[in-house]
C-alpha cells in the first residue's frame, strides 16, 4: 500500500438522517430534561403558582401563607432549607444584596424584618401581604423602596450556622417539669 491512504477504497456515503420537526414545547422539554432549573427558577415558580392563595397568619401550606411560610416552603420545594421566620431568614445568609442589586429568586425583607417577598421580576415581587390579602405579584413601590431593609440570595452554599439550624430543628423537645406540692 503506497502513502497517503492509496490502495483504500472510498467510503460509501452516510445514510441520510430523517430530520425532525420539534414545537417550542417539545423543544422546552427536551431543554428542561437536560438542564435542570436553577434553585431560585424553581422556587419562584412555586410562588408564582401560589397566587390567589390566603394569607394565614403562621401558615405554610396550601390552606394559606403567611409572608416566611411562602418563602419557606418555595424555597423548600428547590432543595434550600431556610427558617422558619422572615428575621431569621434574613440572618441565614451572610451576603446581603442592595436594592440595586435585586434579581429574580432573591428574598427582600421589608419594615424592620418583619416582612419577606420574593423578586419575580425587575421591579417587582411576589409575597403573601396581610391579613385578608392573598399570595399576589405586585410592584415595588416606593413606600416598599422606603421600608427596605435588605435582600439575601438564597443558596446552599451561602447559609450561615448551617449546622445549628438542622440541629435545632432535629433537637427532642424539653421535658417538660413537674413539681409535686
Amino acid at each position: 500500500m503506497a502513502a497517503g491512504g492509496a490502495g483504500l477504497a472510498p467510503a460509501a456515503p452516510a445514510a441520510p438522517v430523517p430530520s425532525v420537526t420539534l414545537t417550542g414545547t417539545q423543544v422546552k422539554q427536551v431543554q428542561e430534561k437536560r438542564v435542570p432549573k436553577p434553585a431560585w427558577k424553581i422556587a419562584l415558580d412555586y410562588a408564582m403558582d401560589k397566587r390567589g392563595t390566603p394569607y394565614v397568619w403562621g401558615g405554610t401550606s396550601e390552606r394559606g401563607y403567611d409572608c416566611s411560610g411562602l418563602m419557606l416552603r418555595a424555597y423548600e420545594d428547590a432543595g434550600i432549607e431556610l427558617p422558619r421566620t422572615a428575621r431569621e431568614q434574613y440572618g441565614a445568609f451572610s451576603r446581603k444584596i442592595s436594592w440595586k442589586d435585586l434579581e429574580p429568586g432573591d428574598l427582600v425583607f421589608f419594615s424592620n424584618l418583619g416582612h419577606v417577598g420574593m423578586i419575580s421580576k425587575p421591579g417587582f415581587m411576589v409575597h403573601s401581604p396581610h391579613t385578608g390579602d392573598v399570595v399576589k405579584e405586585e410592584r415595588l413601590s416606593q413606600w416598599r423602596r422606603d421600608a427596605f431593609v435588605g435582600a439575601v440570595r438564597p443558596d446552599p452554599k451561602g447559609v450561615k450556622r448551617w449546622a445549628e439550624f438542622t440541629e435545632l430543628r432535629r433537637a427532642p423537645a424539653p421535658a417538660m417539669l413537674t413539681a409535686t406540692l
